[in-house]
């Protein structure tokens, strides 16, 4: 198996092109705060789900250079008011200038540590969160919330949980070598499913020694073959099937975890992502139903099987192991997908393993496999 995923690597790193061939753009600003209209020093402004990022100067003005075309969010936040993101697509390498007006937060600071100290059940909710949020994986066993009395809770230990945090949860993850500043905005999980939302901004750790950094390089690899960044990528350069997936067609009333294989319908590759309105653009649309997704490069790992069956109705139950499996679908309307294999929004719904791997699995969104 690891020699399987050492040629989809190879074959992946010949496919793309060279970063220097893609074009940048430049984007500068000024954060305010709209009540006074003063500047906000020190706000954190950064590509979302990337590693490119700064803090406004003493001015409020920010600058971020050497960004790609496409799409992306970028994102603001500063302590005491609410976060704001513009989703954008950049189609011309050129300067782009932003204005944010931010809103004081009606949260008070604190507050989390104070529910903390008074709710005994503050710590059970908090390993729930981890293992839904920070994943199930064996990555997710070397990934830590560095800061998790910034956390407060809402709900019950079998029903709904919700999550909120005063300050960006700092991540340290000594699987693949990132700390990652995420802001978090929403979370909610219930029995069958979770949903959460933010923005996490990546910064590589320096490792111990050499064997620390190798053992991060095939970690890094092994997390980006088979995500759904690799599906994109590879569904872009036309080597979907011979970088392992097989697709298929799933109508919406079979819905997305019918594991019966009679029932999917065979997906011509070719029609996963018609051309967009410009060059470099193209449109992902599973249009009334699910595309489901088989990786074979890596099987499920045993976990995942625990996870399901837990998240299922109780019937479900996987016993052999089977390739990776995963369902995407588009239930907002078509999703714009750039030449780094970015969407735009509307976003895309993914669920099985895609799901099941969380934030101790996820690397920057420049990341990509070295040859």
């Amino acid at each position: 198996m690891r020699r399987l995923l050492s040629l989809l690597v190879l074959l992946l790193a010949a496919a793309l092109p060279a970063r220097a061939q893609v074009p940048v753009a430049t984007l500068t600003g000024v954060v305010t705060d709209a009540s006074t209209g003063e500047p906000l020093p020190g706000a954190n402004v950064f590509i979302a789900q990337s590693m490119a990022g700064t803090i406004t100067d003493r001015n409020g003005r920010f600058t971020i250079t050497g960004v790609p075309m496409g799409a992306l969010r970028l994102y603001v936040s500063f302590v005491g008011f609410e976060a704001q993101s513009r989703d954008l697509l950049l189609r011309e390498p050129r300067a782009y200038t932003f204005e944010f007006a931010m809103q004081p937060s009606a949260e008070i600071a604190g507050e989390a540590v104070v529910e903390a100290e008074r709710d005994d059940k503050w710590q059970e909710r908090y390993e729930r969160f981890v293992a839904q949020f920070i994943g199930e994986t064996p990555n997710a066993a070397l990934t830590t919330i560095e800061n998790p009395y910034v956390m407060s809770f809402e709900g019950s230990k079998l029903g709904t949980l919700e999550a909120q945090a005063s300050e960006p949860l700092i991540i340290e993850n000594r699987a693949l070598g990132y700390r990652v500043k995420y802001f978090l905005t929403s979370f909610r999980a219930t029995q069958t499913r979770t949903s959460y939302d933010g923005e996490p901004l990546y910064e590589e750790l320096t490792p111990a020694n050499q064997e620390e950094a190798d053992l991060w390089a095939a970690n890094r690899r092994s997390a980006f073959i088979g995500s759904f960044r690799h599906f994109l990528l590879a569904g872009l350069a036309g080597r979907l099937e011979g970088q392992g997936f097989k697709t298929y067609w799933r109508n919406a009333e079979q819905g997305a975890t019918d594991r019966i294989g009679s029932r999917r319908q065979e997906f011509d590759p070719s029609d996963l992502l018609a051309d967009g309105e410009v060059p470099n653009e193209h449109i992902l649309d599973t249009d009334d139903g699910f595309i489901e997704i088989i990786f074979a490069g890596e099987v499920e790992d045993p976990a995942y099987r625990d996870w399901w069956s837990a998240a299922g109705d109780g019937r479900i139950t996987v016993k052999r192991d089977r390739f990776q499996t995963s369902w995407i679908r588009t239930e907002n309307g078509p999703a714009i997908v750039d030449q780094k294999g970015d969407t735009g929004t509307p976003g895309v719904t993914l669920s099985g393993y895609l799901a099941f791997e969380r934030v101790a699995d996820a690397v920057p969104k420049e990341y990509r496999p070295g040859r």
